[in-house]
């Protein structure tokens, strides 16, 4: 969820959020009283005015997307989930002035349909997942997330729980390595890299980020390192998936929050690299499908789309956006309206 920091007087990082206007211009819909609807919550909805258009922000962030969401739909309740403690409480600050109709709550975004059951939601009217990292865990050098600045290697979202980058890369063998880099960071050099890191911590293990991109750097053939960007940037995005279970808890919270949402709820979802992109098109697609035999002359209901595409493809931002934040060069934006129950 790369987002460009600004100064505030307070001194608490606040951020602006990528895509900002659109992301409420696609999910504002669902949080809004429509002329059609009864006055009574639709089945599955839990009860009582402030439940009636409830978001969820599965990766809150320092609450950007949810301030404007909240201030754009007066109506709307949020929960809004985050496993980084320190981003629930910069949030919940900056989110204070919306009083009761803010719920945070300490979870990975997997867990969203355990922490609906806890509050007894049963449905939602809107998902919001912004992946990848915020400033807060880019810009703070001590989290060891980026390559740009040496820095303990540790790379976790939730600093209180989990195994460390060093961890990874000072336990794990060759060949788990390489794994590991070509699937997550879609490194064309993974086996050397991999062997470099083996070699290199026989004599003194990896507890930083500058010696790690150092050995990265040595690793890749001379004319590759001044192509494709950094030459640690794919090797440190593998190892934060990694360390972080990322693409793991994104292919199990994709179909609960599609049926987390009542009909006419919608789905936004911000990924920034292609391997989170393509699981993200995957669910749309099939939920936007049909799963008749090609041969039936009607589809029975049961068999009918539940998901309607409001997206045409991935949108990306603008240039102007781009230019202004260089971190969501990358962003792709995808959303999709629940149209009808699950058979």
């Amino acid at each position: 969820m790369p987002d460009r920091p600004a100064p505030a007087p307070s001194g608490e990082p606040v951020h602006v959020p990528v895509m900002v206007e659109r992301i409420v211009a696609l999910l504002a819909p669902a949080l809004h009283p429509q002329p059609d609807r009864h006055t009574r919550p639709a089945s599955g909805e839990a009860s009582g005015e402030a439940s009636r258009f409830t978001v969820v922000d599965g990766t809150l962030g320092l609450g950007g997307h949810a301030e404007a969401l909240l201030e754009a739909c007066p109506e709307a309740r949020l929960i809004g989930i985050d496993r980084d403690p320190q981003a629930l409480d910069l949030a919940g600050r900056r989110l204070s002035r919306f009083e009761d109709r803010v719920t945070l709550v300490h979870a990975v975004y997997d867990e969203l349909a355990d922490v609906l059951d806890r509050l007894g939601v049963r449905r939602v009217q809107a998902v919001l997942l912004d992946l990848g990292l915020s400033s807060l865990q880019i810009d703070r050098t001590e989290r060891g997330f980026a390559y740009a600045t040496d820095a303990p290697l540790d790379m976790r979202m939730d600093g209180t729980q989990g195994i460390t980058a060093a961890e990874v890369v000072n336990s794990y063998d060759a060949a788990k390595l390489r794994r590991i880099l070509s699937r997550y960071g879609e490194e064309r050099f993974a086996d050397r890299i991999a062997r470099r890191i083996v070699a290199e911590r026989a004599s003194r293990p990896f507890t930083t980020s500058g010696r790690l991109v150092e050995v990265i750097a040595a690793a890749i053939p001379a004319a590759a390192r001044h192509t494709g960007g950094h030459p640690a940037k794919r090797t440190f995005q593998a190892l934060r998936i990694e360390v972080n279970r990322e693409l793991d808890a994104l292919a199990r919270v994709l179909p609960d929050a599609v049926t987390a949402l009542a009909v006419g709820g919608r789905i936004a979802v911000l990924a920034y690299h292609s391997l989170e992109d393509r699981l993200v098109k995957q669910t749309f697609r099939d939920g936007a499908t049909d799963r008749a035999p090609r041969d039936l002359p009607v589809v029975p209901p049961e068999l009918r789309p539940q998901l309607e595409l409001l997206t045409r493809g991935a949108e990306r931002p603008d240039a102007t956006e781009a230019g202004r934040n260089p971190r969501a060069a990358s962003a792709r934006l995808r959303a999709a309206v629940r149209i009808a129950e699950a058979a």
